[in-house]
């Protein structure tokens, strides 16, 4: 039996050949990790930081009040005879609200005057009578004592006539008040007795109240630990005074109208509340403010002279609560800060700490950023809420 053999060679040519696609294979991997481009920067949006002076502002509870309230009494016994005025009108001061009977005064008035001319017709008697004596006295005609008692005599005439003069005058302003008039201008609420009641000086219940509504006043309540911050605030020159007006705001959240003026602090803190009252004037021309309503009332408690505000989405918080931001540096890196807010301002922070002027605050993509790492910055403006 002939055995027979491959020849050496063919499995060496194998051999050649599997490395020579070996390292096509490898050549060509290598190629396509060389050609393959590094990832491009991430792209975030930043807004530059400015200083601006920034009001501080808070919302406050307050009761509207009356400018001047006047409950109106009668101040002579009598009845009702009319009542002269539409209940809820505006009235003015002087204006007649009331007429009482005015007979009896009338009759008192009358009465007091006829003394008053019997008392200067015996002032008259005994003026001419004294002025005989006192000729006669001069012609030792009459003696001294009945002299003295005619002068005498005409002096108690005079005071007759002075007293009857303020009889009358006193029943003259009794009848007057048999009409009873407004002593304050304003609007007038229902009448409490009608025509016909009895009536008596000096009673207890009022005819009718007015009330000066315009102006008209707001007492806001304010904690007295608020006052004292603002005013060391004010002290260390971290706050500059604020204007005196106040805004108020109506049940429906819109704006009043007319801007009112903060016209001062009570000196006291109530001792069972700790606040303290801010009285405010606001006109009230349409009598649209009510007195006795609760209102909401923006205040501005001073100003911020250069102040920082960050847009909120640009600050956010760590799980211990502090607050950071990321900010560019001037090489486009992210770098991160620990900033302290003072409190919101609408859609913004008030930054006292952390950041300042011209830092380029990373407001967009921040997800896509991290620290230490080279982005690409692209302004951009926010809307305003």
């Amino acid at each position: 039996m002939v055995r027979t053999s491959r020849p050496a060679f063919t499995n060496v040519g194998s051999r050649v050949a599997f490395a020579g696609q070996l390292a096509a294979v490898l050549l060509l991997s290598a190629c396509a990790d060389k050609a393959q481009p590094s990832p491009p920067a991430p792209e975030v949006g930043f807004v530059t930081l400015t200083t601006q002076a920034v009001p501080i502002t808070t919302e406050l509870t307050g009761r509207l009040t009356s400018l001047a309230v006047s409950e109106v009494r009668p101040q002579v016994n009598g009845i009702i005879r009319r009542r002269l005025f539409e209940e809820g009108a505006y009235v003015r001061a002087g204006q007649a609200l009331y007429e009482i009977d005015s007979r009896v005064y009338e009759a008192s008035r009358n009465e007091a005057s006829a003394q008053l001319q019997n008392a200067q017709a015996q002032l008259t008697t005994a003026q001419a009578k004294a002025s005989r004596y006192e000729g006669l006295t001069e012609m030792d005609a009459v003696s001294g004592q009945d002299a003295d008692d005619v002068t005498a005599a005409a002096r108690q005439a005079r005071a007759s006539v002075a007293q009857a003069q303020a009889a009358l005058r006193s029943a003259e302003l009794n009848l007057g008040f048999t009409r009873i008039t407004a002593p304050i201008s304003g609007r007038i609420g229902r009448s409490l007795l009608t025509q016909g009641a009895l009536v008596s000086a000096n009673q207890a219940d009022p005819l009718a109240t007015i009330q000066a509504m315009d102006p008209i006043f707001i007492d806001i309540t304010e904690s007295s630990t608020r006052i004292l911050e603002i005013r060391k605030a004010l002290a260390n020159g971290g706050l500059s005074a604020a204007s005196a007006s106040v805004t108020l705001i109506l049940d429906d959240g819109t704006e009043y109208g007319q801007a009112g003026t903060i016209t001062f602090t009570d000196a006291v803190v109530d001792e069972a509340t700790g606040a303290v009252t801010i009285r405010a004037r606001i006109p009230n021309p349409d009598s649209l403010l009510l007195p006795g309503m609760f209102v909401r009332v923006r205040i501005e408690e001073g100003v911020v002279p250069n102040g920082v505000l960050a847009p909120q989405q640009g600050i956010s918080r760590s799980t211990g609560g502090q607050a950071t931001a990321m900010v560019l540096t001037a090489s486009n890196t992210v770098e991160q800060r620990k900033v302290v807010t003072y409190r919101a301002i609408d859609d913004q922070w008030l930054i006292t700490s952390g950041l300042k002027a011209g830092d380029r605050l990373i407001v967009e993509g921040t997800s896509k950023a991290s620290v230490g790492q080279t982005v690409r910055p692209v302004a951009v403006t926010l809307k305003k809420s």
